[in-house]
C-alpha cells in the first residue's frame, strides 16, 4: 500500500513557475508508476503526466508537453511536477496517484490509479 501527500501548490501569475511535490510512504513506492492529474471546478479529472518506476520514461498530456516536467527520487519516495509557463487554464487541484500494477503505459484513465493524495490547489492569475 502507498499513501501520498501533495504539496507546493499556490497562487502564481501567468508565465510563472511552481514545483509540486508528492511524498509517498511505503517501501513499495519504487514498484509503482506514478502520475499527476488535475481537476478544475466543474470539469472531470484529467491526466497531466506519468513516470515509470525507474524514472527513465515519462508521458505527458498534450496540453502540458514542453511546459511541465515530471521526475521522481526513489531514495526520497518523492515525485515532482515542475510547472513552467503557467496559464490561467492550468488552474486546478492537482493530485498525485500511484498506478495499479499491470496497467498499460498509455492508459491515462484515473480509474487505473489506486492510491490518491488529497490534492493541492494551483491558481494561475491572468
Amino acid at each position: 500500500q502507498v499513501q501520498v501527500v501533495e504539496s507546493g501548490g499556490g497562487l502564481v501569475q501567468t508565465g510563472g513557475s511552481l514545483r509540486l511535490s508528492c511524498a509517498a510512504s511505503g517501501r513499495t513506492f519504487r514498484n509503482y508508476y506514478m502520475g499527476w492529474f488535475r481537476q478544475a471546478p466543474g470539469k472531470e479529472r484529467e491526466f497531466v503526466a506519468k513516470i515509470s518506476r525507474s524514472g527513465g520514461s515519462t508521458y505527458y498530456a498534450d496540453s502540458v508537453k514542453g511546459r511541465f516536467t515530471i521526475s521522481r527520487d526513489n531514495a526520497k519516495n518523492t515525485v515532482y511536477l515542475q510547472m513552467s509557463s503557467l496559464k490561467p487554464e492550468d488552474t486546478a487541484v492537482y493530485y498525485c496517484a500511484a498506478e495499479r500494477p499491470g496497467t498499460n503505459w498509455y492508459n491515462v484513465q484515473p480509474t487505473s490509479y489506486e492510491y490518491w493524495g488529497q490534492g493541492t490547489q494551483v491558481t494561475v492569475s491572468s
